[in-house]
C-alpha cells in the first residue's frame, strides 16, 4: 500500500482566523478550534481529509514552495468570492480584471490568504 496525503498543514500566526477563511473558502467543516490549533475535515472522501492550522511565532520567510491549487467549476466568480473573504491577488489586475496564468494547457489565477500564503485557483480539468 502507499503513502496518501491525509492532512495538509499551514503554520499561522492566528490559526482561527486562518481556519475560518479556509473553511469558507473550501467549504471543509471546522471541528476542532483551539488558540493554538484548528482542524478542517472534508465534506466528503474526496481529495484531502484534513486541513490543520497551527500558531507557530516564526514568520515565513520569501516565496512559498508549497501550494494549494484549488479546482473550480465557476473560477471566476470563486476568485471574486474568495478576494471579498480577505484574500488578495499576486499578479497586478489586467484592466481590473485578475491575471491568469498559463502554461501545460491549463489557466490559474494566484492569490495569497490574509496570512500571505499563496495558493491558485484555476477550472476544473
Amino acid at each position: 500500500m502507499s503513502a496518501f496525503i491525509h492532512n495538509v498543514t499551514f503554520d499561522a500566526s492566528d490559526p482561527r482566523m486562518l481556519g475560518r477563511f479556509w473553511s469558507q473558502v473550501t467549504g471543509y467543516a471546522l471541528v476542532d478550534e483551539r488558540d493554538e490549533f484548528v482542524r478542517l475535515r472534508a465534506p466528503d472522501a474526496q481529495g484531502v481529509r484534513q486541513i490543520l492550522f497551527l500558531r507557530v511565532d516564526d514568520p515565513t520567510l520569501g516565496k512559498n514552495r508549497v501550494h494549494v491549487d484549488l479546482a473550480a467549476p465557476l473560477p471566476q466568480e470563486d476568485i471574486e468570492r474568495v478576494l471579498r473573504l480577505g484574500a488578495s491577488l499576486v499578479d497586478q489586475p489586467v484592466d481590473g480584471k485578475p491575471r491568469w496564468r498559463e502554461g501545460n494547457g491549463i489557466k490559474w489565477v494566484v492569490l495569497r490568504d490574509p496570512e500571505g500564503n499563496e495558493f491558485c485557483i484555476g477550472a476544473i480539468p
